[in-house]
């Protein structure tokens, strides 16, 4: 009889140990999150407690992250979690995360012009894993070890920039191309193809440059004022300024399409300049494939182009008694598309004298790209064209009110 309540005894016991036990697992795994607010500075904790709100079952993920980031890291982590989109709070992991911010601060202190970057250019230009709405990888490890070379040696960002502007393509094997899979490709999809748009060879080159920590983001309009389309392209921060500059680099501050920029509407939202920003500033980024999308987030960065257009000499003397005349040459009359374009020599004349020429844009030139001459209004022209084969073709070109674009079919 003893030995029963010894035993009803020891068990009333550990069951009583069982119940606190359990109590104590309930209590501590719901305090990880508390705990590890503690690890989050100040100014992130309120923007981490929203974002772990939203993360639903990758909640752990992302505390996980937060709770393995070191000193050096956390700041970075919580950043990342404090404005990334839903989409990728409830998707991305630990590993994920600190990989990208491991990479990223490793860039910071190889790079002398990536060390000396204040914090807030380095956390929304360097460290963010996207551009725009994208797939997400982990393209940053790879790039890194394929670009960073080429910059190693790099006295100064500018040298740095120019270095990946003129090897990405040979690197990379990417060319522009209408038939590519989709506009937004990452760019991992970009190199599996081969091909992108003008969006996806944009993506590609800010991550090519924020591998190697340049700070870098996506600009572009969703539609030009003369209505043929939109256009995205790159900038890149330097010495406290954003500068532009393409996949397929003139110079920078300097290319094809800066007099259409420049022309933008400051009146009309559809024909703003707009900047991407990882963080929120209360304007979305335009994503013309897909308007719903509302969490790429964007600068109205209309008036610097504007101004950079103005302060252009070439294009400032382009006055009210001139035009511009866009040529663009096609393999038939009737062909439309990017792969159809040829490259031909065009001349201009007045008389018998040739007062300019230059050549059409080919099949891996933007779409948007046209050959461009400044024209007087009143002034009759002759247009010639040197087609590939050395055949040629001649037209009239009366005056402003005649045509401002001249489409010719090959055959």
């Amino acid at each position: 009889m003893a030995n029963q309540k010894n035993l009803i005894s020891m068990f009333h016991h550990f069951k009583n140990i069982s119940w606190v036990l359990v109590i104590l697992l309930v209590f501590f795994s719901g305090q990880t999150f508390s705990q590890n607010l503690h690890d989050v500075p100040e100014k992130y904790k309120t923007f981490v407690s929203q974002a772990l709100k939203k993360a639903g079952n990758n909640e752990k993920e992302l505390s996980k992250a937060i709770e393995l980031a070191s000193y050096e890291e956390i700041e970075s982590v919580c950043y990342l979690i404090s404005f990334m989109p839903e989409r990728d709070l409830q998707a991305l992991s630990a590993e994920f995360i600190l990989e990208n911010v491991r990479l990223a601060q490793k860039a910071r202190k190889e790079f002398s012009w990536c060390a000396a970057l204040p914090d807030s250019i380095f956390l929304n230009e360097v460290l963010p894993y996207a551009s725009l709405n994208e797939t997400r990888e982990n393209w940053r490890a790879n790039f890194l070890e394929t670009f960073g070379p080429l910059v190693k040696r790099c006295d100064n960002i500018y040298a740095a920039i120019d270095s990946i502007n003129r090897n990405i393509l040979k690197i990379t094997g990417v060319e522009y191309n209408t038939q590519r899979e989709k506009a937004d490709q990452s760019p991992l999809e970009s190199m599996k193809s081969g091909m992108a748009s003008c969006t996806g060879l944009s993506i590609l080159l800010t991550a090519a440059f924020r591998s190697v920590g340049i700070p870098s983001r996506i600009a572009g309009t969703p539609m030009w004022t003369n209505m043929r389309g939109n256009h995205n392209w790159c900038e890149v921060w330097i010495d406290g300024q954003w500068y532009f500059t393409e996949y397929y680099p003139d110079r920078l501050n300097f290319s094809w399409f800066l007099e259409d920029a420049g022309r933008a509407d400051r009146n009309n939202p559809i024909h703003w300049i707009y900047a991407s920003s990882f963080k929120p500033t209360g304007l979305a980024f335009p994503l013309v494939w897909d308007e719903s999308i509302q969490y790429v987030h964007g600068h109205n960065v209309t008036d610097r182009y504007i101004d950079l257009y103005l302060a252009d000499d070439d294009l400032k003397a382009i006055s009210d008694a001139d035009y511009i005349l866009n040529v663009v040459v096609f393999q038939t009359e009737n062909a439309v598309k990017s792969k159809d374009r040829v490259i031909a020599r065009v001349e201009v004349l007045d008389g018998a004298e040739v007062i300019d020429f230059g050549y059409t844009p080919g099949p891996d030139d933007d779409f948007n790209r046209y050959l461009k001459f400044t024209l007087k209004r009143d002034k009759k022209y002759e247009i010639a064209l040197t087609l590939p084969g050395g055949s040629q073709k001649k037209f009239i070109q009366q005056s402003a009110d005649h045509r401002n674009h001249i489409q010719i079919g090959r055959a």
